[in-house]
């Protein structure tokens, strides 16, 4: 069993950064694959980003590659989406989720957090 929290979302300017963080409860966080997802408003939700068990690989939706970044820290079990450049389409809420194997699909995933809100203002 593991538990999700989410943290660090808010209210920022086009052009600016945020940081996510997401704190794991539990001794088995390192076994898992940690992904971050998005929800806008009247949107189906979306896969962002999933880093492997030790960090080793990553991998990104197009839409985010290159202003986003993926990271863990297995000593804290927490994970972590540093957020740059960030636009008004990148306004939703933000979700952790752990699955045992890197993937693309919610189905995969088998523990949610309560999603973190972030607003992007033009």
């Amino acid at each position: 069993q593991v538990q999700l929290v989410e943290s660090g979302g808010g209210l920022v300017q086009a052009g600016g950064s945020l940081r996510l963080s997401c704190a794991a409860s539990g001794r088995t966080f390192s076994r898992y694959t940690m992904g971050w997802f998005r929800q806008a408003l009247g949107k189906e939700r979306e896969f962002v980003a999933w880093i492997s068990w030790n960090g080793g690989r990553t991998y990104y939706a197009d839409s985010v590659k290159g202003r986003f970044t993926i990271s863990r820290d297995n000593a804290k079990n927490t994970v972590y989406l540093q957020m740059n450049s960030l636009r008004p389409e990148d306004t939703a809420v933000y979700y952790c989720a752990a699955g045992p194997a890197p993937s693309t699909t919610l189905s995969a995933y088998d523990y949610w957090g309560q999603g973190t809100q972030v607003t992007v203002s033009s």
